[in-house]
């Protein structure tokens, strides 16, 4: 998952802002032998065990290998990757803070935002802080119904942070970042394939959590302070919004899982005032375990929203 020049696109070198004094870091991927055009893409990355913006890497090849011209915003969220670490609980109205200045002091235009898996609330927070800032969505594996339309306690999540910020969390992200734990977690929960759970994947996300720091990012995920009833807010978008969902799609939690691919998408399409929906193969992580089919149907959906503007 490495930044690299591939046939008809190119990443600049990491480049950097600040925001509430903190270092964020960020990539600008662009065609290689022709001028930008069309809406820019914001990417999203998951928050996991050795998750960056590098998660992204596969997709940002593929989608100048088909020929798309856009230009590519791809950032660390606090707490990952480049940018800086601190041990906060982080929260989506945070991340999506983050984003809000990033779009309007370093992108300056409208984005489609690209996000993946359970970070949709971050995306969800963002288009309330930024409307005139986004031109549409594209949600890659959005969080299940059970989970994006029920509150957490309160209590439940100060009582799993304090433990995971304890020497016992430090332990267990020690123990979560070895290869064997990597290879088993995305085998059983987030590829389709287990043969397809890759050197590179792997390597990528171990070279990632060798910073302990990672962990508090993690930990506030782990800990749910990203969950509560969003049912009203993805009513109110008013942009329009495509979901990917993978045909073997199943939720990671216990409370997930009996949800079927299809019941996924019916009920966002149900909220949604300009959704559209189709499943692609593969499991949770599409735009890396297959990303050919990923940016096959992304692809026409961006277009199309560039040709509206």
């Amino acid at each position: 998952m490495s930044s690299a020049t591939v046939n008809n696109g190119t990443a600049l070198p990491t480049q950097y802002y600040s925001w509430q004094n903190y270092r964020c870091a960020y990539e600008l991927h662009q065609p290689l032998n022709s001028p930008a055009t069309g809406i820019p893409l914001l990417l999203i990355h998951p928050i996991g065990v050795g998750l960056s913006r590098q998660f992204w890497q596969r997709f940002c090849r593929e989608w100048y290998d088909k020929n798309n011209q856009n230009y590519i915003y791809n950032p660390d969220l606090l707490g990952c990757g480049e940018s800086d670490m601190p041990a906060l609980a982080h929260t989506p109205i945070n991340w999506a803070k983050q984003l809000q200045y990033f779009l309007q002091t370093v992108i300056k235009q409208p984005v489609i935002i690209v996000v993946q898996g359970a970070l949709l609330p971050v995306a969800i927070e963002l288009v309330k802080l930024e409307k005139d800032l986004i031109a549409g969505l594209v949600l890659s594996d959005p969080t299940s119904r059970p989970v994006i339309t029920k509150n957490a306690p309160k209590w439940q999540q100060n009582l799993l942070w304090s433990i995971f910020t304890s020497p016992i969390g430090n332990a267990f992200f020690r123990y979560a970042r070895t290869r064997k734990f990597l290879h088993s977690f995305s085998s059983e929960k987030l590829f389709a394939l287990s043969e397809n759970v890759d050197d590179e994947w792997l390597n990528t996300l171990i070279a990632d959590a060798k910073n302990m720091n990672g962990r508090y990012a993690v930990f506030a995920f782990l800990a749910r302070f990203w969950q509560r009833d969003y049912s009203h807010d993805i009513a109110s978008i008013p942009h329009r919004t495509l979901l990917v969902v993978g045909e073997k799609a199943r939720g990671i939690s216990k409370e997930s899982k009996p949800e079927t691919p299809d019941e996924r998408l019916a009920y966002y399409l149900n909220c949604l005032p300009q959704g559209q929906g189709v499943k692609i193969i593969g499991k949770n992580v599409m735009p890396y375990e297959y990303t050919q089919a990923f940016v096959e149907v992304v692809s026409p959906f961006i277009a199309s929203i560039s040709s509206y503007i």
